[in-house]
Order: structure tokens, then sequence, then C-alpha cells
């Protein structure tokens, strides 16, 4: 009967070790990761948009396109 009783409870604590571990992220890490990936894009959005940029994409973009092999 001691030998059922140390099964059940090994079992049992095995069962709240593997409840209990921290994989993954949690609901509130997703929403601040969220939340900081989307002000990353927007940031990089902004950048890439200015008129200094974009004037310089568009030199690249022309150079590139008017280069004589």
């Amino acid at each position: 009967m001691a030998w059922r009783i140390k099964r059940i409870s090994g079992w049992a604590r095995g069962v709240v070790r593997r409840v209990r571990t921290d994989r993954g992220m949690t609901t509130s890490e997703y929403a601040v990761g969220t939340i900081a990936a989307c002000a990353l894009a927007a940031v990089l959005y902004k950048v890439v948009t200015s008129p200094p940029v974009m004037a310089a994409l568009q030199s690249i973009l022309t150079d590139a396109l008017d280069a004589k092999v």
C-alpha cells in the first residue's frame, strides 16, 4: 500500500513540475513584444519615407538602372 502512495505522489510531483515550467512567453510578454515590434516598424517607416532617405534611395535606383556595362 505504501508503494502505491509513493508512486502516486511521484506521478503528481512530475505533473506539477511539467505544469510549472517557464517555457515560452506569457500573454503579457506577447503583448509587450507586439507593441515593441509595432513601435520599431513605425520608426523604420518614418525613416524610410523621410525626404532625404527617399532621395538617396531614388538616386541609388536611378544610378543602378542607368549603369552602362
